[in-house]
């Protein structure tokens, strides 16, 4: 961080470059995702890159961590959180797709196009499904299912949203929430309590008609 704060100015900063990596990769797609380009968008000098990534491969390195940390992580703690029930442990797992802070779709949706043409990439991809399906695996595994029915209910879940990700569906906010009741019945086989959903749109600043 020190170095960071101190390369400040003229080269920018390593954040600087990621985040304006970030923002190509979304925007573009990987191909986009230049040095050069890059220094342009920020107004810094080529050479200025080199004082924070070794070359053009390290920094789609970095992308991927911050994606692999940002949504598998997310996905991995909100299967974990405290929950009284499995219908409130689902709930916390839907923050993710609300929240952004959890869990960014547009930068999921991003490496899988990336995924596309590299087989690396691809890799990364498919390790990370695993990871997370095996992560609410386990969520539904302690609310008492066995395996074979926790893997099912965990792969029915995730699929679907990586599906709602892959077609980039963009449903209103307030119809979504409407939504959301069924697929945790659907999902988990409870029906949410009132209050476990209290708490759920209290997050998310929604409240109901």
């Amino acid at each position: 961080m020190e170095q960071t704060l101190n390369d400040s100015g003229w080269r920018g900063s390593q954040e600087a470059w990621l985040e304006a990596a970030y923002d190509s990769l979304l925007s573009s797609g990987v191909d986009s995702v230049k040095i050069l380009p890059l220094a342009k968008r920020l107004n810094l000098s080529r050479t200025s890159f080199y004082w924070f990534f070794q070359d053009r491969e390290q920094l789609l390195a970095s992308l991927i961590a911050r994606w692999r940390d940002k949504n598998t992580g997310g996905i991995v703690q909100q299967s974990e959180a405290y929950a009284e029930s499995l219908a409130e442990a689902m709930l916390n797992v839907f923050d993710c797709w609300l929240n952004d802070k959890l869990f960014d779709s547009k930068f999921e949706f991003a490496v899988r196009s990336w995924a596309l043409q590299s087989e690396d990439i691809l890799a990364e991809v498919q390790k990370a499904d695993r990871t997370r399906m095996e992560a609410l695996s386990r969520m539904f595994m302690r609310f008492g299912l066995s395996e074979i029915t926790a893997d099912v209910r965990a792969r029915t879940t995730y699929l679907v949203q990586i599906g709602y990700i892959s077609m980039q569906s963009n449903e209103d906010i307030a119809l979504r929430m409407k939504r959301i009741p069924e697929y945790i019945a659907i999902y988990t086989g409870e029906v949410p309590q009132q209050r476990e959903l209290d708490r759920f749109y209290a997050r998310h600043g929604y409240k109901p008609d």
